[in-house]
């Protein structure tokens, strides 16, 4: 892990020695409005903005999408969970067209409020991981990647660092050529490599309770490795999509791309 957060720092080092023009943060939320995303199939009562903070109210299980695509970047965002077992996640290199489940395809970054194991119990009371709710990393919907810590096809942090409802967790997020690498609250805890889709939309997750976002900026970095075949297809402009409140038209495929969710 830590040879790998090396390399990634030198990567962005030597990139901005290089780069024609410097690499700075943008802000992907303007603390006072929605502008820049797209809702996919939530609702306009879902996301709203009170005193600079993203509130999302968990109802209905959705996303809500970037206007435009990314690549090759570094994600920092702050949240917090407002109710104990809370339930969302940023969707990374995504399609952002929901199906079955009303989710997309995309690299989830899990946010999970510490209760969530204690509220899932397994049919015989046992408690799922409690790696479940310190940032795992998988992909979600069909999208393959190499966990570097497996539980199962997920990748599970090294360090629980996760705080609970009512406190600010904050990620970076380094995602460059189809490796991710998560930092929970200022250290690097945990990575997945070789995603199948290596460009594609941010998407923020509405699934249950309500959650905070703040302070979610991006830092584009150069372009890598993405191609047609691994860029998921660009959306219609706003105002010209049709038809994200429904399922996907390929309704076979969904039991098997997205079964494993939580």
């Amino acid at each position: 892990m830590k040879n790998h957060c090396c390399l990634l720092l030198l990567l962005l080092y030597a990139t901005s020695a290089r780069a024609e023009t410097p690499l700075v943060w943008s802000d992907l939320f303007n603390g006072k409005d929605l502008t820049g995303w797209v809702d996919v199939n939530t609702s306009p009562e879902t996301w709203s903005v009170r005193d600079g903070i993203l509130v999302c109210t968990g109802q209905p299980i959705g996303v809500m999408r970037t206007e435009r695509q990314y690549e090759n970047f570094v994600l920092q965002v702050e949240w917090r969970h407002m109710e104990p077992g809370g339930n969302s996640g940023i969707f990374l290199w995504c399609d952002a067209v929901p199906f079955g489940n009303r989710l997309p395809k995309g690299m989830e970054v899990q946010m999970l409020e510490l209760d969530w194991v204690n509220q899932h119990r397994r049919p015989d009371g046992s408690l799922p991981p409690i790696a479940y709710v310190h940032g795992e990393l998988f992909g979600a919907g069909g999208m393959t990647a190499t966990p570097e810590n497996p539980r199962g096809t997920r990748s599970k942090s090294v360090e629980n660092r996760c705080k609970g409802v009512g406190q600010w967790n904050k990620y970076v997020v380094v995602a460059v050529d189809g490796t991710v690498k998560l930092s929970v609250n200022g250290k690097f805890v945990n990575g997945i490599r070789d995603a199948s889709v290596r460009k594609g939309y941010i998407c923020l997750e509405s699934e249950g309770k309500e959650i905070h976002f703040r302070n979610l900026r991006i830092m584009e970095l150069p372009p890598g490795m993405a191609d047609e075949s691994n860029t998921a297809p660009v959306l219609p402009a706003p105002g010209a999509q049709e038809d994200t409140n429904g399922d996907r038209k390929d309704l076979s495929e969904n039991e098997s791309r997205r079964s494993e969710n939580e």
